[in-house]
């Protein structure tokens, strides 16, 4: 069983920053990539950012030069720092987390969600 716990959402003003950060416990062999998600009210949930085992990047157009994901592998979290946020950037973010068990098999696993709005 694994579990991860998100923290960091929150109300800030445009041009503001925030981290968001997403710690994974439980019984896994290993952890792949690792990335958030963000949905907006009547939006699909998008692919934010992701990083790999070996910390290659991906970015979503939108958000490339003011976000950054990183990884902390001793202790299985990653982050998102969120620079010059604008209020299109207001959604739940998700945490996705893909695991890897002894057995060979693989889990794909999705964060509680963190609230981050962006308004003056």
């Amino acid at each position: 069983q694994v579990q991860l716990v998100e923290s960091g959402g929150g109300l800030v003003q445009p041009g503001g920053s925030l981290r968001l950060s997403c710690e994974a416990s439980g019984s896994f062999y290993s952890i792949n990539t690792m990335g958030w998600y963000r949905q907006a009210p009547g939006s699909q949930r998008e692919l934010v950012a992701s990083i790999s085992s070996d910390g290659s990047t991906n970015y979503a157009d939108s958000v490339k030069g003011r976000f950054t994901v990183f990884r902390d592998n001793a202790k299985n979290t990653v982050f998102l720092r969120m620079n010059t946020l604008k209020p299109e950037d207001t959604a739940v973010y998700y945490c996705n987390v893909h695991f890897g068990f002894r057995s060979g098999s693989s889990l794909i696993s999705w964060g509680q969600g963190t609230q981050v709005t962006v308004s003056s």
